[in-house]
């Protein structure tokens, strides 16, 4: 059976690989490196490009050269980043109005600008698997407050959804229902990989909310609490 939809994916790294694989389950996929985005103008003619690129090196004028090759009628998803929402320290959702410049806010709003239909993905803090909070990064310095983390299996999870099911416009927190506090998350990983605990201080009270994505696409995330990210 003819599979349905086609797919490119700019960014295969430590989310756009395993999403490949995913979605290569259900659609013709193809997955590329930034280093090494084609040229050869099928890739840029598939139904949607998913960008899952960091945001190191000329960022936007990557995002711009990727909105000028793909096609007006293909559908774009952006991996954007809640820390578009820097400025607030306190509950927050997709209806806030950010005022704060940023470089994630003006990526999105290149993007938004380009084209009819773009999905803007705003992922907290990408962990599971060897990205380890606490552990994974070599920091013994930390800004405590309640985290807003997402586990990689339910980003995929969420998007695979999302394109099943036709979601092609919009804006969505991709975060853990639970915001426990980035020290106890530490103490705990510390104690059980043997790490030293490192120094806190301050406490961000900024916890962003997931209804939205629960509520409309009716998802159940897979690991709701980063306490148990990796038990």
């Amino acid at each position: 059976m003819r599979k349905s939809k086609s797919i490119g994916i700019v960014g295969c790294g430590w989310l756009g690989k395993p999403l490949c694989l995913k979605l290569q389950k259900s659609f013709n996929v193809e997955c590329f490196s930034r280093e090494k985005t084609p040229d050869n103008a099928s890739f840029w003619q598939s139904d949607i490009i998913i960008i899952a690129i960091h945001t190191k090196d000329n960022y936007l004028t990557t995002l711009q050269k990727i909105a000028t090759l793909t096609n007006p009628t293909s559908d774009v998803i952006l991996m954007s980043s809640t820390s578009v929402y820097k400025e607030f320290d306190e509950d927050v959702d997709e209806s806030a109005s950010i005022t704060k410049h940023s470089l994630i806010k003006e990526a999105e709003e290149l993007l938004l600008g380009s084209r009819e239909r773009v999905l803007i993905l705003r992922l907290g803090g990408l962990m599971g698997e060897d990205r380890v909070a606490g552990v994974w990064k070599s920091v013994s310095s930390f800004s405590d407050g309640f985290v807003n983390y997402i586990h990689r299996d339910d980003a995929i999870a969420i998007i695979d959804k999302m394109i099943h099911e036709g979601v092609r416009i919009g804006v969505y927190n991709l975060v853990a229902p639970m915001h426990p506090s980035r020290k106890e998350i530490h103490q705990k990983n510390s104690k059980k990989h043997e790490r030293e605990v490192g120094v806190f201080d301050g406490f961000s009270k900024r916890r962003i909310s997931s209804k939205k994505v629960m509520g409309e696409l009716g998802y159940t995330f897979l690991h709701p609490n980063p306490l148990e990210f990796w038990s």
